[in-house]
This record gives structure tokens, sequence and C-alpha cells, in this order.
């Protein structure tokens, strides 16, 4: 279920501007990652590099054991079956009703009747909460259905990778969180591997299994939720704070002058872990880890605080009861 995504030594530049050099992590097949970073650190541009629209002028990507910068375009042509995409906009043509838009790769890329497409579009319809917006235009409906739309035309070939470039962009909190929820619950019943990319704080600090920080040209730090949330780097700790001190400026990143001025304070204690988003039924992913595992097994004290719900419930000392005996985790 899902598909490994390995990146190694990745440099990429445009003419004397380079975007990032030497990037190496792998997102694990199945799970929720998140890439995030700094406006200009090449977020989008390294969605293009995975898919094959950019090629790398150094290292390597590997999808499935096949290295992406190295295939031939009928071979391209045959990878990106396997990636569903979610556009920044959700990229729907303003001619089509909703239901066209849907079922266009299906038009497109398979041999499928009329009948199969429409059995398909209106599942993945289903799915995202669109049933009934079938005839509608992309001008009648809001922001949030648009970009279900876009997620439902990304699921309809059935992928095994799904990626989602600023998907909360120009949504409400409410509507971020709903479609937060739906990225966790497409993950359980689909077992696709998403690589979410996103400026928003709440999404990262609640919704992946993985978390990622492009940062001065390269990656600072990839890996485990609890690993980055729980993390004194400078550059991740203001990040995922959101705090002023640190490395990352107004522009890009300060200069030594603005860092001597903050002086030597000991960078701030992490925020508090928050508990991980589940599955609406109440179930368990296979990417997700009990909360505190990484910080146990690598002896890092939580953040005080950490792992307590709006609810007050404790998700460290409660997981197993929370998680079975009929309670349904909200």
């Amino acid at each position: 279920m899902g598909i490994e995504i390995r990146v190694d030594g990745l440099k990429k530049a445009f003419g004397r501007q380079t975007i990032w050099e030497d990037v190496s992590f792998t997102i694990p097949a199945g799970e929720i990652s998140a890439l995030l970073g700094p406006s200009g650190t090449g977020k989008s541009v390294f969605l293009k590099n995975l898919v094959g629209l950019l090629r790398p002028d150094r290292g390597h990507v590997y999808v499935g054991g096949r290295d992406v910068p190295r295939l031939r375009e009928n071979e391209l042509y045959d990878l990106r079956r396997q990636f569903g995409v979610l556009f920044q906009d959700g990229a729907l043509f303003g001619s089509m009703n909703i239901y066209d838009n849907i079922a266009f790769p299906l038009r497109e890329h398979t041999r499928k009747g009329e009948a199969e497409i429409k059995r398909i579009v209106l599942e993945k319809m289903e799915m995202v909460g669109l049933t009934g917006a079938e005839d509608k235009l992309p001008g009648e409906i809001s922001g949030g259905m648009k970009k279900r739309a876009g997620l439902a035309r990304a699921l309809v070939l059935d992928p095994e990778i799904i990626l989602a470039d600023e998907p909360d962009s120009g949504l409400d909190p409410v509507r971020t969180a709903y479609l937060n929820q739906l990225f966790v619950d497409l993950n359980t019943d689909l077992g696709a591997t998403f690589l979410i990319v996103t400026h928003d704080i709440g999404t990262a600090r609640v919704l992946p299994d993985n978390l990622g920080l492009l940062f001065r040209r390269g990656l600072v730090m990839f890996g485990p939720r609890e690993m980055v949330l729980s993390s004194t780097h400078p550059a991740v700790n203001q990040f995922f704070n959101a705090r002023r001190q640190g490395p990352i400026g107004m522009a890009e990143e300060k200069d030594q002058a603005q860092l001597d001025d903050e002086g030597d304070a000991p960078p701030a204690m992490p925020a508090p872990i928050q508990p991980q988003l589940m599955p609406s039924d109440g179930r368990t992913r296979p990417g997700m880890r009990r909360p505190g595992q990484w910080l146990h097994e690598h002896g890092v004290t939580a953040p005080p605080g950490s792992f307590i719900d709006d609810e007050g419930r404790n998700w460290l000392t409660d997981w197993d009861r929370l998680t079975t005996g009929g309670h349904r985790p909200r």
C-alpha cells in the first residue's frame, strides 16, 4: 500500500539562483508527510521534480525504485498515473461542471465506458463530501468545495501517491480542519502515500506522521512528527512555533548583525505537542505512532502540556482507552 519516495543528493538551480542543494530524505510508503518552509524555499519546485515536470541539476528521485530524472517520456507518462495531484487553486476547468472536471482524467487516460466513469466519479465525490454538486460550475461553489473537487479528481485513477500543494491556502480555519480530517480518513481507507506542502503550522502540528523543513537552500530536518516538534534546532524551533527570534527573517534569512542584536538568549521551549488527528471512525492508521513513542525511544522529554486535547483528555496515558472499547476520538 502506497509507494516509498527516496530523494538522494538533489540539487536544483535556475541560472545563478540555487533553490536547494544536496537534499536527501525518504518519504515512507503509506504515511502522511508534510513539507514546510518559508516562502521561496522551493517547495512547489520540489513537487515538480517528483513527477518529472522539472529535472534536477544533480541527484536522484526514486519512486518505487525508479529514478524519475532518468526515465524516458513514455516511462514518465506511465509513472505519473501513480500520482494524484491536488493543485493549490484546485485547477478546475471553468467551463466544465464539477462532474466533468472529475471525470476528465478517466476520459483522457483510460478506455472506460461512461457507465464505469459515472460509478467512479460519484464514488469519489461521495468520499470528499460533494454528492449533489455534479452540475455546478467551479464559479458557483466555494473555495473549500473547489479544493474537494480537485481532490476527487486526484483520486479517480486510484493513485498510490497523493501530492497536495498548499491545500489549505485561502481556506478559513474551519474548512482547513475539515480538509485535514478528510486527508486522514482517505489515508486510512486508501493506504496511499501522502505528501502535503503547506505553510499552515496548525495543519503541520496535528496532521502528518512525518514533518520536513526546507530553509537556506537545503533540508534542515525531516522525520517523525514528535522529533521535529520537540526539536530545539533554531530554524525548526522558530518556524514550527511561529516565533520572531531565530535565523528566519522577514524576507529570507537574517544576517549576522540581526542575529547578534537578538543576543545569546537560549532557545525557547518548544510548544506542547498536540495529539495527532485520528480517523473519524476511531481506527488507528498503520503510519500512526503511539503518542510519546518516538520521545520515549530517544530519551526526549515532551514539552509541558503535550498530548492533552481540547477536552482535557491525556492521549499519552489514556491511548488504549481512547482508541478501543467503542470510544470514538474526535
